[in-house]
């Protein structure tokens, strides 16, 4: 593994030196991004008007009443199985701000939202590539090449409830990104996340055109026809932790240094588009140990916080530091909401003693909301974020994510560790009800991402 050189020399930290300021590439992106708009409104015009959708986008007549502040826009009105609601709020863009960095259409095209729909089974569209086309998949998310005998969760395409989600257009976000640097920040369902972008994207790429490479806790995906990058930097709580070694990071007593991001942040710094994520570390069943001083203090001062507390105190810091270090002018930051896991059978109804193992099909029950995805923290996602002064896109891809308990990679991974005489035995007691496999699930996050980013 290659390790990085702090400072100047580390690939895509200060990306702003990159950029190559001729008018004739200006002017060919200009004409592309005229010609995509003119498209894609056709694509809309015709779509919204579908006789298949059972509910038609309403469109609201009420004239426009200027306001000092902007107004709080409900993302969704998630409805749980307690018949409970949970509000993810999103701040909306100043009307002066109306279209976004990156968008090529206006705000609200779509007239609906994205994050509210069903499962359709489609094996005419999905996948969108192959698994053994993308040779950048890890082996823990290669659930055909481990042996997974049915391919059904591979075809289920997101259908929103009103409206149809922009087809992704590899070309023409290889296009948006001309000249930029693309960079998500989480844990290894974030790292999933952005693998799949990569698959998504490379085979518009020449092979000479194309790299991949990991220096510490930093991995560089180069479209060098592009002279773009989309990376990965691993950080796991977002702020400081005793769990930031990219690769030997299982920790049984998880400490999280308060609000201190600067260690992780120096590297954020000239990203045009960053995609955060934070969630499953902060799930340990009990408070949250927050280290006051320094890792490196002989006597360290700790003390414990509620999760919720210690959760929003970090996303507050993770918001402020977007504030003062993105220009909303130019750049765009996203929140990804919380992945859910499927680890108990009879919380959707099977009385079987089981977990995910052996599940090929969707929950079909749509106000399904499983108990170990925490309604309390997705609250905190909704208040940090909404009280931003700069936009935030809340990409909600938890309510869709629930009903997908065949989509995880069970026992189809590789094994760090030999199975016991016990584990093989019994193949639930392994499996892995937590992370995704690819092509799958997270390929429809980035076409939430991707809606979110170019039509907002």
């Amino acid at each position: 593994m290659m390790k990085a050189q702090h400072g100047h020399g580390l690939p895509g930290v200060h990306g702003h030196g990159r950029r190559a300021p001729f008018m004739t590439s200006y002017a060919l992106t200009l004409a592309f991004i005229t010609f995509v708009s003119l498209l894609y409104f056709k694509d809309f015009s015709s779509t919204l008007h579908q006789p298949f959708l059972h509910h038609p986008p309403q469109r609201s007549h009420r004239p426009h009443v200027p306001r000092p502040r902007p107004r709080p826009l409900q993302l969704p009105h998630v409805a749980t199985a307690g018949g409970a609601t949970v509000d993810i709020v999103e701040r909306s863009p100043a009307p002066e701000r109306r279209r976004l960095p990156f968008a090529v259409v206006p705000a609200a095209a779509l007239g609906c939202d994205i994050s509210v729909g069903e499962w359709v089974y489609d094996e005419a569209a999905r996948p969108l590539y192959q698994e053994e086309e993308c040779p950048y998949i890890q082996p823990q998310l290669t659930c055909k090449e481990h042996g997974r005998p049915d391919t059904a969760y591979r075809h289920w395409r997101w259908q929103p409830r009103g409206c149809d989600l922009p087809s992704f257009n590899a070309t023409l976000m290889l296009e948006m990104l001309r000249g930029k640097r693309m960079l998500f920040v989480g844990d290894s369902l974030n790292r999933g996340q952005y693998v799949s972008l990569v698959c998504l994207l490379h085979r518009a790429i020449p092979e000479s055109s194309k790299s991949m490479e990991t220096f510490d806790s930093l991995t560089v995906f180069r479209a060098k026809d592009y002279n773009a990058t989309i990376e990965f930097y691993w950080a796991p709580f977002l702020a400081e932790s005793n769990s930031d070694d990219a690769v030997v990071h299982r920790v049984a007593d998880r400490i999280v240094r308060g609000t201190a991001i600067e260690k992780h942040a120096k590297f954020w710094k000239g990203a045009d588009v960053v995609v955060f994520n934070t969630y499953l570390w902060w799930m340990t069943g009990q408070k949250m140990k927050i280290l006051q001083g320094s890792f490196e203090d002989k006597s360290k001062d700790i003390i414990e916080m509620e999760t919720e507390d210690a959760y929003g105190m970090v996303l507050n810091a993770v918001v402020k530091w977007v504030e003062n270090n993105m220009n909303p002018r130019n750049s765009r930051a996203f929140f990804v909401t919380m992945s859910p896991t499927h680890t108990r059978s009879k919380d959707w109804g099977d009385d079987s003693d089981g977990n995910c193992y052996n599940q090929t099909t969707p929950i079909k029950d749509l106000s399904y909301w499983g108990p170990g995805t925490s309604k309390g923290l997705m609250r905190v996602i909704g208040e940090v974020f909404s009280a931003s002064t700069v936009p935030v896109g809340v990409v909600n891809i938890t309510q869709l994510s629930e009903y997908r308990k065949d989509a995880h990679t069970q026992i189809y991974k590789k094994q760090w560790n030999p199975l016991t005489p016990e584990q093989i035995a019994s193949p639930k007691s392994y499996a892995d009800c937590t992370h995704w496999c690819l092509p799958g699930l997270q390929d429809t996050w980035n076409e939430l991402l991707y809606t979110k980013l170019f039509f907002p």
